[in-house]
Parts: structure tokens; sequence; C-alpha cells
């Protein structure tokens, strides 16, 4: 099954940008996905192809119309029936590893891009559409966070990755942040590769990166660790444990 992906955007010249390259690209020219870049402008309905107006209630900014948005999902669905429907907004549920995993598994994604002060919020009541945000932070328009999300789907994807370990020892993958990396030089500036990594214990090796991953989640990401320790500490029934006095 090839993962298909289809992204509604008034600027399909972005894509497929960077996922033209590297993995991605070489990943595509083989076949493993495919993109369909759709113009949201082709499904305006006046002569002047307006696919955006005034926000009710007064403001600044523009908002993207329900009605030329709907046009372009449903024309989407045609394309790939089975796909989820996801919107890049700031107001979205952060995207999490294990929700790329999910996609990744899939037949592919329609991914709404958005533009100006965003969607007319109908859309999301009058169609399937998963509100999603890539980060706290806002963006010119939503294709930048599409090509994160494909980029992040397409690198899990059978035969995309050389070495199929690489896609699971990562940030994220369990809970926490990957631990430290190191290469040769061994000694570079009067810094050397910790000793435990040249010392051909792999036992010990694999004991330092798994306490070098929870240290830097414990003081880099206390959100992560949090969540990590809550997870680690649930019960098999599924009942919280209750903490000891």
């Amino acid at each position: 099954m090839t993962f298909h992906a289809t992204v509604l955007t008034l600027y399909p010249e972005m894509f497929p940008g960077p996922l033209g390259i590297s993995l991605a690209g070489r990943a595509r020219d083989e076949g493993k996905w495919a993109l369909d870049a759709v113009q949201i402008r082709d499904f305006a309905i006046d002569k002047h192809r307006t696919v955006d107006d005034t926000p009710a209630g007064g403001g600044a900014g523009m908002v993207l119309r329900v009605d030329v948005l709907a046009k372009a999902i449903d024309h989407a669905r045609t394309l790939n029936p089975e796909a989820p429907i996801l919107a890049m907004t700031p107001r979205g549920k952060p995207l999490t590893q294990a929700r790329v995993r999910e996609l990744a598994a899939g037949p592919g994604v329609i991914v709404l891009c958005g533009r100006f002060e965003g969607f007319d919020e109908r859309i999301f009541e009058g169609r399937a559409v998963e509100e999603v945000s890539v980060g706290d932070i806002v963006l010119s328009g939503g294709e930048p966070a599409a090509i994160m999300l494909l980029d992040a789907c397409i690198r899990l994807l059978p035969g995309v990755m050389g070495a199929p370990s690489s896609g699971t020892e990562e940030s994220f993958e369990n809970g926490l942040l990957e631990y430290p990396h190191y290469t040769r030089p061994t000694e570079w500036e009067g810094r050397t590769i910790p000793e435990v990594l040249r010392s051909g214990d792999h036992a010990k090796i694999a004991a330092w990166r798994k306490s070098q991953s929870e240290i830097d989640t414990r003081l880099r990401r206390p959100d992560l660790w949090e969540r990590h320790s809550d997870a680690r500490d649930q019960p098999a029934s599924g009942a919280r444990q209750k903490k000891k006095d």
C-alpha cells in the first residue's frame, strides 16, 4: 500500500519542497509514497476565485471561507477516501510521535494548510477535520508545518530508513529524549568521548545511554519526564497507583 498525501494549499508550488530530496525524495521516486498538492483557489465559487473574507464580528485579517474549504476537502476525499484529514493550526492538539506512527501506518493523510487568520470554525463541525499543531509558534501559513508532518510520517514507512532501529532509538519514541551521540575524533579541543562508549561493553553502554536519556529528559523537558514517570508508575489495571506517604 502506497502512503498517499494530499495537501490542500494556496501555494502548491511549495511542494514537494524539501520532501523531494534525501530520504523522502528517494522514497517518492521509488513509489513508497505519493503526493498531490491541490490548489484551494480552484474551488472558489466566484469569478474572482475568492477564498477568504473579513472576520465576522470585525477585527484584523481575513478568514478562509468554509464553503471553499469544504469543496476542496470533498475533492481530496475522492483521491483518498480512507485518509484522515488534518488541519495545521496553532489552535490544534500538539502533534506527537505516537500520532505520527498511527498516521504512517495508514493509507496516507489529507493536510489542510491555513493562511491569513485561519479557518472558518464551521469546517471542523461540518467535516471530520483533526486540528494539529507542531509547536507553540505562529507561522505565515500551514505549509511548513505540513512538510514537518509529512517528513515525520515518511521516514517511518517501510524501506525508507536504512536501519530498522533508526526509527525506534529516537527522541520521543519511548517518551524520553534521545541519549547524546559521539563519533571520531576521540579527542577534540580537550574534550573526549565518554570512556564507557569506548569500552566495548554493550551492557554498560546500554545502561549509560538509558541513564543519560532519563537525565536529559528530566532537566530539559520536565513535562515529558512527568508524563513518562506517570506512565511508568501506571499499574496494568490502568488505575493510577496511589502515592505513598
